[in-house]
């Protein structure tokens, strides 16, 4: 008897030690040994097989599903057996629950669920909960584990990436994660069964990012994300454009349902009411800024979201500890010393017309009581004009011209008339002092667009809450402050009151020589301040182009 019972004994061991290294091995990365198949096993992995075989014909299409990542299934799943990753005998595992959950839950990373086949894989996950016979349908527990494995390789791309494309700017090499990163990544999450804290490693670890992200549940929670429709300007086709604003305005609940395909006098009068309201500059006239307003709904401040996290994906890994920043949609340049905050100073920055440009530099020297040569294009484009209404006007610009020889000429003895843009054989500029529109110092950083940074002689222009008004360079108000910093460690031939003492003589000076200081000008048009997310005015454009390029098929979800 109790050899009998030794026996059974013995036998319930050995299954139950199989049945945990089976499923370890379905739950972590694979064993080189195939396991031993059970009929449903074998009928998911025939399912898993066909329906790979059938999207790699397909180009990635299966159904009514696409698969952005075909050519990774097919060889990751070749080379486990074509066992399912995510579930196993008809149960989800752990590590599927919480893929799911993370999808269902991406908005919170500043993500659209849509992008990872929620809409698919929660139908999956209603249907097996309230159906136990939908359970037995084989086919479909190997459909959603493809769409879940794509939804990996989507999420892991998108929280390292994002989902713009680099430019020029972003300083990143690694334009693309290389195919045995994802599959590194894939493993690691499969051994560990630590999903969540793999997909958090990937994030960029700014302040700026983490600033967003620590107010962005609250902004979830208090969002408003009823379907509205968007408007796209500049239009192509008025009738349908105009036919769209009418329901728009019917969505606000400006226009009463009764009033349709309002006239043309009309239409103006019910703008100037909703400029008014919206404190709007109030013309009767769509513009930028009216289309701007109507769109400015909780599901595009997502989208806008959405966006400045991703701009966060584009910088390197990691900034100088001492370095310049300049945030051009909120106005303020801020100095960091050994990565904390010495000092910020509000700036104006070029306007829509003559944008300030997004780079990467070095401010390598300064001058004080700098002369000023204006740009060819100003000239053309605003003195030119007014030169040859009245010559006065050099005077009252405190303008000098200088010929080819840099020799002064007598502005009255020029035929200003007979000057054009393809013929201009002069220089203009201007005197140094305060009327100087460099004000009294210029900060210097190598750029092929010829900017830089100074004071100006419009002071009073930095309390504007618009500073999107110069013609690219980037004025400063606490441009001592500025000069103060670059100099600080250069004691020996710089006293503590060294600009001091030249400001007050009013002389001119150039300084190098010491360390240069990294200077990033960027463009980001929110950040977590004050415990909510802060909203900047999108002064180029910038947000609506991205938006309308690679998110305006986000649908409210």
């Amino acid at each position: 008897m109790n050899q009998s019972r030794n026996s059974f004994l013995g036998i319930l061991f050995a299954i139950i030690l199989v049945s945990v290294f089976s499923c370890n091995e379905i739950s972590g990365n694979r064993q080189k040994e195939e396991v031993k198949k059970t009929p449903i096993l074998e009928h998911i992995v025939d399912n898993l097989k066909n329906n790979i075989h059938q999207s790699l014909e397909n180009n990635g299409q299966l159904d009514s599903v696409h698969l952005k990542y075909i050519s990774f299934l097919d060889s990751l799943y070749d080379a486990h057996h074509y066992e399912p990753f995510w579930s196993h005998d008809q149960q989800w595992l752990p590590l599927g629950d919480s893929l799911f959950q993370f999808i269902e839950h991406s908005k919170d990373y500043g993500l659209f669920p849509s992008d990872y086949h929620y809409n698919s894989l929660a139908f999956v996950h209603r249907i097996f909960l309230a159906d136990t016979i939908a359970r037995k349908n084989l086919a479909l527990w190997a459909k959603a584990d493809l769409l879940m494995t794509d939804a990996f390789f989507c999420l892991t791309k998108d929280m390292k990436q994002g989902r713009i494309p680099y430019d020029s700017v972003t300083l990143r090499t690694d334009s693309l994660m290389p195919k045995k990163s994802y599959y590194a990544l894939f493993n690691k999450v499969q051994d560990s069964g630590s999903l969540v804290t793999v997909l958090r490693s990937l994030e960029p670890k700014y302040r700026g990012y983490d600033s967003i992200k620590a107010y962005l549940k609250n902004f979830l929670a208090k969002a408003n994300f009823t379907p509205y429709t968007y408007l796209v300007y500049p239009y192509s086709d008025s009738v349908s454009f105009f036919k769209l604003v009418e329901q728009r305005l019917h969505e606000l609940g400006v226009l009463a349902p009764a009033q349709t395909n309002l006239d043309t006098l009309a239409l103006r009068d019910v703008f100037r009411k909703y400029q008014k309201a919206q404190s709007l500059k109030v013309t009767g006239r769509l513009s930028d800024q009216m289309v701007d307003n109507l769109n400015n709904t909780d599901w595009e401040k997502f989208k806008k979201i959405a966006v400045n996290l991703d701009r966060y994906k584009q910088l390197p890994d990691t900034l100088p500890r001492t370095r310049a920043w300049i945030n051009l949609p909120s106005y303020y340049l801020q100095v960091f010393d050994n990565d904390t905050l010495a000092f910020q100073s509000r700036i104006i920055v070029g306007g829509p017309q003559t944008r300030t440009p997004l780079l990467s530099s070095e401010i390598s020297n300064f001058i004080t009581y700098p002369q000023w040569t204006v740009p060819f294009s100003i000239i053309m484009k605003e003195m030119l004009p007014e030169i040859k209404k009245n010559v006065n006007y050099l005077n009252k610009q405190n303008l000098i011209v200088v010929d080819e020889n840099d020799s002064v000429r007598d502005p009255t003895t020029i035929k200003w008339s007979k000057l054009n843009r393809d013929y201009f054989p002069y220089h203009l500029k201007q005197r140094e002092g305060d009327d100087n529109s460099l004000g009294i110092i210029k900060f210097n950083f190598r750029n092929k667009y010829s900017v830089y940074m100074h004071d100006t002689n419009v002071r009073w222009k930095f309390n504007n809450p618009f500073r999107a008004i110069s013609h690219g360079c980037v004025r400063v108000k606490e441009w001592n402050k500025l000069a103060n910093f670059l100099i600080r460690k250069d004691t020996i031939h710089h006293q503590a009151d060294t600009l001091k003492a030249w400001f007050a003589r009013q002389e001119k000076h150039m300084m190098s020589g010491f360390p240069k200081l990294p200077l990033y000008i960027r463009y980001f048009t929110c950040e977590g301040k004050d415990g909510r997310i802060k909203f900047y005015d999108d002064i180029y454009e910038e947000d609506r182009y991205l938006r309308e390029k690679y998110f305006a098929d986000k649908a409210v979800q």
